[in-house]
């Protein structure tokens, strides 16, 4: 179960978090948005544009894979980034990689939206691309575990899947946020500038995050690991030797997710594009994926407050078995061709399959490591999962040239059921007796003090 920062402080910890636990929910929701807007903008212009822009010699299919490739190669980063964060947070500090994360993924970004063109440079286009892609991968590595565990570690103890929710918001938030952009961009300005313009942008969002996340008061659990002399001289090692059962079911719980979005968002989005798929125009898909974002702000906030009442375990298992289930039917509805259709099929995908799961990940993952490895083996796991989930779109679009849409659909499924799997033999941390536990904490923090004998 996850610690108290201290014996005397239990009590009003479990009851009230720290004063500032709302403030570093939304400064680190409000980063998380950031980051994502950056990260994931990139698999949306990766889907859209950077075929033609920077891989224009290959026939359209191969460009699409080359594309996904490069996308890839952030993902892969990202295991580095969560190392090197994982480090720096269990030994100086969850605050300084926060910003840290921020201001390097700030910089990556905006330098994608100055990169010169195939046409211009020739084959030095794509390998500046991959270049900065790989400093993209390094700062999102880094930034989910801080963010994450800096809202876990001010949070009251009953409402800190909530907390943890708004912070994972902040994910949606930056989906929506991107897709906007590109929707904007696509309608109003010309090729050369409809894919940079979303990038260019990242930096006014970049100084707003720098500014709120500097004013974030560090850990209170971390601050009082460093009191009590508790630091881990090596956290990484430490929990791969003492935690790595952990390491290994939160990264099966987190391919689910993140490798099924890469699946029902990222290939979706290429796949009706594509010229022998159906007819589905890009507006149309990136209305259905902005909607779906929209919503998905309330749900995850609201998966990881329902994860709060019955448990972290039964909503992670309802959204597992909703993707095992849903990987025919969503390429069946954007088939159809039908608009409110490929809605639905988004608003499914993102609302119920990631979301669910993405709501509960934040509690659930902290939960199930000890404050002093706590940003290391949560960081090392999630990150992990990124290699995987980071090639997922060329691997569908592979499986796609060689079988059609049902390799894809299969694929999805099969992550939904290795998640499935990975949740049964996850314990459960906020069972019946946590809660109870919880809720005697609370209570002790309520009663008056005695008064003191003479």
């Amino acid at each position: 179960m996850a610690e108290f920062e201290g014996p005397q402080r239990a009590p009003e910890q479990a009851a009230h978090g720290s004063p500032e636990r709302l403030r570093v929910a939304v400064g680190c929701g409000v980063g998380a948005t950031i980051e994502t807007y950056d990260f994931i903008g990139f698999g949306t212009a990766a889907a859209l544009y950077f075929g033609d822009v920077f891989f224009p010699d290959s026939d359209p299919l191969s460009a699409t894979l080359l594309s996904f490739a490069t996308l890839g190669i952030g993902f892969a980063a990202r295991p580095l980034g969560g190392v090197i964060a994982g480090h720096l947070g269990d030994r100086v500090g969850r605050k300084p990689v926060l910003v840290g994360s921020l201001l390097v993924m700030g910089i990556a970004t905006v330098l994608i939206g100055c990169l010169p063109t195939y046409q211009m440079v020739g084959v030095w286009a794509p390998v500046l691309l991959v270049a900065v892609r790989v400093l993209q991968g390094l700062a999102f590595g880094a930034e989910w575990g801080g963010a994450i565990l800096m809202t876990f570690e001010h949070a009251p103890w009953r409402r800190r899947g909530l907390y943890t929710g708004i912070t994972q918001a902040g994910f949606p938030v930056g989906l929506l946020l991107a897709n906007l952009a590109f929707l904007f961009s696509r309608h109003t300005l010309d090729d050369t500038w409809a894919w940079r313009v979303p990038f260019l942008l990242s930096a006014v969002l970049i100084a707003v995050g720098i500014f709120i996340r500097l004013k974030i008061d560090e850990s209170p659990q971390f601050e009082a690991l460093k009191e009590s002399g508790e630091v881990v001289k090596n956290p990484l090692l430490a929990v791969i030797r003492e935690d790595w059962r952990n390491v290994l079911r939160a990264f099966c719980l987190r391919i689910t997710e993140t490798a099924g979005y890469a699946v029902s968002v990222t290939f979706v989005l290429s796949y009706l594009g594509d010229d022998d798929a159906p007819d589905v125009s890009s507006t149309t898909s990136l209305i259905a994926l902005v909607t779906a974002a929209a919503l998905g702000v309330a749900a995850t906030t609201l998966w990881g407050r329902l994860s709060d009442r019955i448990g972290r375990r039964p909503v992670y298992l309802l959204g597992c078995a909703v993707s095992v289930v849903w990987g025919i039917p969503l390429f069946l509805l954007v088939n159809t061709e039908a608009a409110v259709l490929v809605l639905i099929a988004f608003v499914i995908s993102y609302a119920v399959c990631q979301n669910s799961l993405a709501g509960v990940q934040g509690a659930w993952f902290c939960e199930l490591f000890a404050t002093k490895t706590r940003t290391a083996g949560t960081s090392l796991a999630y990150q992990l999962s990124a290699v995987v989930s980071g090639f997922t779109p060329m691997i569908a679009t592979a499986l796609y040239s060689a079988t059609g849409w049902t390799g894809p659909a299969v694929l999805f499924s099969a992550y939904g059921l290795l998640g499935f799997v990975a949740t049964l033999v996850t314990r459960e941390t906020w069972g019946a007796d946590e809660r109870r536990e919880a809720d005697r904490a609370v209570t002790a923090s309520a009663e008056p003090a005695l008064p003191a004998v003479h």
